[in-house]
């Protein structure tokens, strides 16, 4: 039996020492048969995760530690990945809760599809009433809208996945991660792999598990940082405009303005109160949705699913309308 290729595996982390050790063990116990090594950019972080990152790599020899000043994500991604030593390149991120056959698995779809990059599903995981929420919310086709990589689907070519794994040539290829885009750097380098003729290649079965914001502010803020970058990555890409990232700011737009509507009623016409029709509308149809979305769930989590997908939408809207850095 011909032995397995090499692998590298790289992340990039900041401000992680809660979660690094769990996140490091996770990947070299990796139930890969070939040869396998981490490496690991760390950015300037207030905790201790550099120091524990090095303390990793002083028993681990598979472990490899370097810099990333920059501090940011596609910085990190694009620092590591010219510190491996290997041609198969497997994305980890600092928060995922790979499955041990994870590298596996991806590494039998690179050697068999001809795709530049595979991956599967992000499946949130929450054990908290508000991440239990958003866990919700991100598996169902009303929160995050519905991609695959989040609700699941067929087996086969896709827009994008979560993560994934690589041929090193692909991503030379199109210039590795976009710096410009501190978020939806991944969705934004599966694009042009795509344009580049490329195959990226989707497996349901791959299930990553993810632990989603666990507070109202954390949430809100997330949000509205991912839709203004998603309005940046359509300004650079605009055939990916599509009415799933729309659909929000849409949204944002048609409430105020039928609050404002409402709001004029008084000194110029009645009918002017139907503009109350929106917010009443979406919160009537929002608060159904999430309490089916939610069924089967401890009512401390499914009360709070209606909240959770209409701040997501909202701020995802909002971010998207003010182009949020």
């Amino acid at each position: 039996m011909a032995s397995l290729p090499p692998v590298s595996v790289f992340m990039a982390v900041r401000d992680a020492a809660g979660s690094l050790d769990d996140s490091v063990r996770r990947v070299l116990s990796q139930d890969y048969a070939g040869e396998l090594e981490l490496v690991l950019a760390v950015g300037p972080s207030g905790d201790r995760t550099r120091a524990i990152a090095d303390e990793l790599a002083a028993s681990e020899p598979r472990l490899v530690v370097v810099d990333n000043p920059a501090g940011y994500t596609p910085h990190g991604l694009n620092t590591a990945i010219a510190a491996a030593r290997h041609d198969l390149l497997v994305r980890v991120d600092g928060h995922a809760l790979i499955p041990a056959d994870y590298v596996s698995r991806l590494v039998a779809h690179l050697r068999t599809t001809d795709a530049a990059n595979v991956g599967g599903r992000m499946v949130a995981v929450g054990d908290g009433p508000v991440d239990g929420a958003v866990a919700v919310a991100y598996c169902s086709r009303f929160g995050l809208g519905g991609g695959a990589f989040h609700v699941g689907g067929a087996a086969g070519p896709a827009p994008t996945v979560y993560l994934g794994a690589f041929h090193r040539s692909a991503l030379d290829a199109v210039g590795g991660y976009d710096e410009f885009f501190l978020r939806a750097q991944d969705w934004e380098l599966n694009h042009r792999l795509r344009e580049s003729g490329r195959t990226i290649w989707f497996d349901p079965e791959i299930a990553v598990g993810y632990r989603p914001r666990d507070t109202w502010r954390d949430l809100v803020k997330q949000q509205y940082r991912t839709g203004g970058w998603r309005r940046r990555v359509i300004a650079r890409h605009p055939s990916t405009a599509s009415l799933r990232y729309l659909a929000p700011p849409m949204l944002v737009i048609g409430m105020l303005t039928g609050l404002v509507a409402a709001v004029l009623a008084p000194v110029t016409t009645p009918w002017l109160l139907l503009g109350l029709l929106a917010p009443v509308g979406y919160a009537l149809a929002i608060i159904a949705v999430g309490l089916y979305e939610g069924r089967g769930k401890p009512w401390s989590v499914r009360l709070r699913v209606p909240v959770v997908m209409a701040l997501m939408h909202l701020a995802w809207g909002t971010g998207f309308l003010l182009r949020a850095k």
